[in-house]
């Protein structure tokens, strides 16, 4: 296994100097892209669990999301534009939900893309899903999880079992990566902005989740495939502090391009 986790004592020290205790990060920058791309490498060789379209049989299709992201990486509101691959990949199965992993690469289950209604949504969740990577808060939160200690030991050497232990269960449980509250407030918040920097109706994550809870509340949360909000947390007030920022930046109308969304759902299996 390809040894991702390297600091420096200089980068050591700056972290625990610079940070708050909920913002620290002792994985680098590269160790987000190099452990991002691993646990990618993991995704893509288990195809019973993540059935991935083939880019060569489905190339419309991909090229449809990689514009979305190449409006969203065109803003200059994202920190790691240049940095993190940001690479795109659909899973064919009838599940509500997409996910993110350290370095960019965020992956769309054909469910959601279906259930949409418009391409100012999808460009919603594309951007929720690209400020978790930009906010790079998986590796915030297994700073957390594992402890300073722990981690710094396994970057000095002396418990090297434990990458390998992390980047696997990274890997196996990808699609269950669960944010903290406060990481899904920072993510809808940086969506609007995103959003609100294209052409797009910055409301678009809104959308989604309004018909999302709407369809939960109806079936009294008893549809297997509605995970979204078993990964990513729910709250009541999530829809409202969107608007509020939607209102705060100005208000600017934007395009939903429903249209073209319907032409796009037709070129998924």
């Amino acid at each position: 296994m390809k040894k991702w986790l390297f600091l420096s004592t200089v980068v050591v020290g700056l972290t625990l100097g610079g940070c708050e205790e909920d913002k620290l990060n002792i994985f680098s920058v590269q160790d987000d892209v190099e452990m991002g791309q691993q646990v990618v490498d993991e995704i893509k060789a288990n195809t019973s669990e993540y059935p991935i379209l083939d880019r060569s049989d489905y190339p419309e299709a991909y090229s449809y999301l990689e514009n979305i992201r190449n409006k969203l990486l065109a803003t200059g509101e994202l920190k790691y534009a240049g940095t993190f691959d940001w690479d795109i990949y659909i899973i064919d199965q009838d599940v509500l939900n997409a996910f993110s992993v350290p370095g960019g690469t965020t992956f769309y289950y054909t469910g959601l893309l279906k259930y949409l209604d418009n391409e100012a949504s999808l460009a919603g969740v594309m951007a929720h899903e690209f400020a978790h990577a930009d906010k790079r808060h998986a590796t915030t939160n297994m700073t957390k999880q594992y402890g300073f200690s722990t981690l710094l030991s396994m970057i000095l050497g002396d418990d090297a079992g434990l990458a390998q232990t992390i980047a696997a269960e990274l890997a196996l449980g990808a699609v269950n990566l669960r944010f903290s509250r406060d990481n899904e407030y920072e993510a809808d918040e940086s969506a609007v902005e995103y959003l609100y920097a294209t052409d797009y109706d910055a409301r678009g994550v809104a959308y989604f989740f309004e018909k999302l809870i709407a369809a939960d509340e109806e079936n009294d949360g008893s549809d297997d495939w509605l995970v979204y909000f078993k990964t990513h947390p729910n709250s009541d007030d999530r829809v409202t502090e969107i608007y509020s920022k939607y209102e705060a930046l100005g208000s600017k109308s934007g395009a939903l391009y429903t249209t073209e969304y319907r032409e796009f759902k037709t070129l998924l299996p």
